[in-house]
């Protein structure tokens, strides 16, 4: 069943499969603790009848942490409910790992996600299923962003001093990566991109997005600088309500009639440490 908005002790958690809650024609954009999700599964005139996208957040009530997934499945929504199955069950694990410090947390975070995946039995299930699914996974603890993608979803940074650089998607999509019935776990070698950056000074804005978010009317999203311009209002990056900036996205692509389903992930956070520079020339 989806798990809507949830609270634990100090953890927030959500769990959304895409198939039991599609937000056809009509966008949909709500809060998870200090997290905004914005769901829309495609404009019914122009073909859309179904949603195979899901999202999982656990995060700390005190925004000290967050962990985030999302899932875009092709051919049937199993693939995505598999993962979103697996995230389920490793919540209490992951928030464990969490509380660890910063230089072990992302690394055990990341041990046990490929542990989990590359494991016999979930790649027995997978070959039982129909379709197949990429996948973005997404850690922040402290002044460090954490992240393991396999496919087409994007992570974005968005923060003044990057974007004057030309900097804003921290990972590139790639077309032939899936978990499930194609599966690169069943490689020798499994294939998949991974990273952690370092925040600014100040306030950055976090953004995933499945590809319904590019791949619409005529792809304006695609384009780096409106995507940040639209995310952050005169390009900057201001302590301001998230939820409007998700639901005019959203209803863009209603507008431009998208087909396919549109999921992102958004959040803030305050960095008052000063980050690393250059050193200055003797």
């Amino acid at each position: 069943m989806a798990k809507h908005f949830t609270t634990q002790s100090q953890i927030a958690t959500l769990r959304w499969l895409g198939s039991e809650a599609m937000y056809l024609d009509t966008p949909n954009v709500s809060p998870c603790a200090h997290m905004v999700i914005g769901r829309y599964g495609g404009r019914s005139s122009s073909g859309a009848h179904k949603n195979e996208d899901g999202a999982f957040i656990c995060c700390a009530q005190d925004a000290s942490w967050e962990v985030a997934a999302l899932i875009d499945g092709h051919y049937s929504p199993q693939s995505t409910s598999l993962l979103l199955d697996l995230f389920t069950d490793q919540q209490d694990m992951i928030a464990s790992l969490m509380q660890q410090p910063i230089e072990t947390a992302f690394i055990s975070l990341q041990q046990i996600i490929y542990q989990q995946l590359s494991s016999p039995a979930f790649r027995e299930r997978c070959r039982t299923i129909r379709g197949e699914a990429s996948c973005l996974i997404c850690a922040r603890k402290e002044r460090f962003l954490w992240w393991l993608c396999i496919g087409d979803c994007v992570l974005y940074l968005l923060h003044p001093e990057l974007a004057r650089l030309g900097q804003f998607a921290l990972n590139q999509r790639s077309f032939f990566e899936w978990v499930g019935r194609s599966n690169i776990f069943d490689l020798p070698i499994p294939c998949y991109a991974t990273g952690i950056r370092e925040l600014r000074g100040g306030r950055n804005r976090i953004l995933l997005l499945t590809d319904g978010l590019l791949e619409f009317g005529q792809h304006p999203f695609e384009n780096p600088w409106y995507l940040y311009d639209h995310f952050t209002r005169k390009r900057e990056v201001r302590d301001i309500d998230l939820r409007p900036l998700a639901r005019t996205a959203l209803e863009r692509v209603h507008e431009e009639g998208g087909l396919d389903s549109a999921t992102l992930l958004l959040w803030d956070i305050e960095n008052p440490q000063s980050p690393t520079w250059a050193s200055s020339p003797a």
